[in-house]
């Protein structure tokens, strides 16, 4: 499966917390459209089918792109590099 890239998901996220406060707040016709088009592009971007799942899968992928930056600074420092 082909994933997001993490920035592009990160952004995803959060425009997605940002329109669910949005929505909560205004409830506009406007912010609903924004919000579902956040949501299906971040399914879609997940390989996933409901925002929770989405937002669960986002989270895993953001976790394990910072465990992959930050392992090889740990084995380089580890081997005096």
């Amino acid at each position: 499966m082909l994933l997001a890239h993490p920035a592009i998901l990160r952004n995803l996220v959060e425009q997605y917390e940002t329109l669910q406060v949005l929505h909560a707040e205004q409830g506009s016709f406007e912010t609903r459209r924004r919000l579902e088009d956040i949501t299906y592009t971040l399914c879609v971007s997940t390989g996933t089918h409901t925002a929770a799942a989405a937002l669960a899968v986002a989270e895993q992928q953001l976790n394990s792109a910072l465990t992959e930056v930050a392992t090889p600074m740990v084995s380089a420092a580890a081997s005096g590099g």
